[in-house]
């Protein structure tokens, strides 16, 4: 068995980072090594902990997820982030498309089997939605 693969949860409201590590701690795929509550905190904490896998909320203070995820994948060309909101995938701002994200995934669809497929199509070449 293969070790988990590191998790870092950027959002800025807490019983969503709360729901987040729920769904992670039902699974042996993910482990969360830290959580975050803006771009600015996420960017920092990326730095320390090294994560492969970021969820990373698109509207919050200081510095939004899509500001947050270009500054990620410029320094860490290797990390996947998914985005996370609640825009429908036709709304999502046009910014998504160049801010190095591999994925969206709408927090109503938060799952784990939505992270388990994410994550098996990061490398598919073009931007996933669910």
């Amino acid at each position: 068995m293969s070790a988990p693969l590191t998790v870092l949860v950027v959002d800025d409201q807490a019983p969503f980072r709360s729901a987040m590590k729920a769904v992670l701690r039902r699974t042996t795929e993910f482990e969360l090594v830290g959580e975050a509550a803006n771009g600015y905190e996420a960017v920092a904490l990326a730095e320390e902990l090294d994560p492969v896998l970021v969820l990373m909320d698109i509207n919050m203070p200081e510095m939004n997820g899509i500001e947050a995820t270009r500054q990620l994948v410029a320094k860490h060309p290797d990390v996947v982030v998914i985005l996370c909101s609640t825009y429908e995938a036709a709304d999502l701002p046009p910014e998504v498309a160049t801010s190095g994200a591999r994925a969206y995934l709408n927090k109503e669809h938060l799952g784990a089997d939505s992270l388990r497929r994410l994550w098996a199509e990061r490398d598919a070449g073009e931007f996933i939605s669910d």
